[in-house]
């Protein structure tokens, strides 16, 4: 199950354990991306809160968390290769996978047909 944010980070879940990266709508913003600041294995994050940053030859964003929880892995190949970001950012450009906290947090996210139509217009 996917879903997206107003802030462009999307979250693929499988069981208690979901992967976040940025959507196409924020890569193509962005540009080329040059660096990303991931956060550390074992962090706990709230919902909302900067999980990290990633930055472009255009401009830098903060990466948000979408949901509650604890940080279990980080995508060290993004580290090596931030491009990944740009060339693949649903598949090998994710950025990080956290242990849920509040599944009830996820139906407040947005489906795929919502976020289209969201992202249309921002």
């Amino acid at each position: 199950m996917i879903k997206y944010t107003e802030d462009h980070e999307w979250i693929n879940v499988d069981g208690d354990i979901a992967t976040v990266g940025i959507t196409h709508h924020a890569q193509d913003a962005l540009g080329d991306v040059v660096f990303v600041d991931l956060p550390s294995v074992g962090s706990t994050l709230a919902q909302k809160e900067v999980a990290g940053v990633v930055e472009s030859v255009k401009a830098a964003a903060d990466v948000y968390m979408p949901i509650s929880g604890e940080v279990t892995e980080v995508n060290e190949a993004l580290r090596d290769d931030p491009s990944l970001a740009n060339t693949d950012p649903l598949g090998a450009g994710w950025f990080f996978k956290v242990k849920l906290a509040d599944k009830g947090q996820l139906d407040a996210l947005m489906d795929e047909t919502r976020y289209t139509s969201f992202s249309a217009t921002a």
